[in-house]
């Protein structure tokens, strides 16, 4: 009785045990099992090193492990769950402890130049979408930029990962941010292609 009430109550929360369990029963459809194709191509051409960059809700996180094999020391990953932060550790066994974070996105409280949007806000229950914005502009140091992919789909209603469109996202940012940039992904991963939205957002 217990297990059942804790599996219902995570589907509602999205919680914890809600993610813990997708990575224990294998059920990751969203992990492309690579660095996102335009991450990639993005984080190819930057230049600064030092760059200090937070992947929020980051999975396995492939994006971090490709940064910081080639020269970006300074990358944190946080995630609600374990699982996928321990993964990161077993691929990349120098990924320092104290950047990979065990926690809530919302209970953070350090800032960042950079944050990367990879399948976090498309993960979360879409009333915290709101809060979400408002937390990227709080972590966000003066011209921090958020960049990454934001699903340009419908998708599902009753569980992640929940879709939505340009001018529904332009409602969150658009109270914190001066320059928000959502164009169609020209580079998305072949399944992803035609359904994303690749996504610069500055608060400059």
């Amino acid at each position: 009785m217990y297990f059942w009430y804790e599996e219902m109550r995570s589907i509602m929360e999205l919680n914890d045990f809600f993610w813990e369990n997708k990575y224990k029963t294998n059920k990751i459809g969203w992990d492309l099992g690579e660095v996102s194709p335009p991450l990639k191509a993005y984080f190819d051409q930057l230049k600064n090193k030092d760059t200090k960059i937070l992947i929020p809700g980051g999975g396995n996180s492939y994006e971090a492990e490709y940064l910081f094999k080639n020269g970006f020391k300074n990358v944190f990953v946080v995630d609600i769950s374990k699982i996928p932060l321990e993964n990161l550790k077993k691929r990349v066994p120098s990924f320092p402890e104290n950047q990979l974070i065990h926690a809530n996105f919302f209970d953070l409280h350090v800032s960042f130049d950079l944050v990367i949007e990879q399948t976090f806000f498309c993960a979360i229950n879409p009333d915290l979408r709101p809060k979400y914005a408002s937390k990227i502009n709080e972590l966000l140091n003066n011209n921090g930029k958020l960049v990454g992919l934001l699903f340009d789909a419908k998708l599902n209603e009753d569980h992640p990962p929940f879709g939505g469109n340009k001018a529904e996202y332009l409602e969150y940012f658009q109270p914190y941010f001066k320059n928000i940039q959502m164009e169609s992904c020209y580079n998305s991963f072949h399944n992803r292609k035609g359904i994303e939205l690749f996504v610069k957002i500055t608060n400059m």
